[in-house]
């Protein structure tokens, strides 16, 4: 089923908690999807509002607001914002649903979280250099 692109990209803005010890969440967010699979786009538009931009058949909202929240950033939770993230999941939900895409070709949850583990500081990092592993 060949899918218009409008109907493929979404462009979407995701609002941030006020009270939180990052003040720039945005900026944070922006650096993280910058570099996931099927974002096209993420730009801060304020400390606390983020531009995303991004094909629904690789990747949705949901998906990426659980990354954003297992990244320790605080969506916005008043009732406005709620009700329009609930929206675009069913929206989104439907759309891949109609066109046979329920689920993303490549795992892009788990490439998100595999991301998420590379970035983080842990003391489960071999820092050698592939070759030199071998070698106790």
């Amino acid at each position: 089923m060949d899918i218009a692109d409008s109907e493929r990209i979404k462009h979407r803005d995701i609002a941030f908690q006020e009270i939180h010890p990052n003040p720039d969440q945005a900026k944070a967010a922006a650096r993280f999807l910058i570099e996931v699979d099927g974002i096209l786009s993420a730009a801060a538009v304020s400390p606390r509002l983020l531009h995303v931009q991004y094909d629904v058949f690789i990747i949705s909202l949901l998906e990426i607001e659980a990354a954003l929240i297992e990244l320790g950033l605080h969506l916005d939770t008043n009732l406005l914002s709620r009700l329009k993230r609930a929206l675009h999941y069913y929206t989104e939900e439907t759309a891949r649903a109609n066109a046979d895409h329920t689920h993303c070709e490549s795992n892009c949850t788990d490439k998100l979280f595999a991301k998420r583990y590379e970035l983080i500081e842990h003391g489960c990092r071999d820092t050698r250099p592939e070759h030199w592993r071998q070698y106790l």
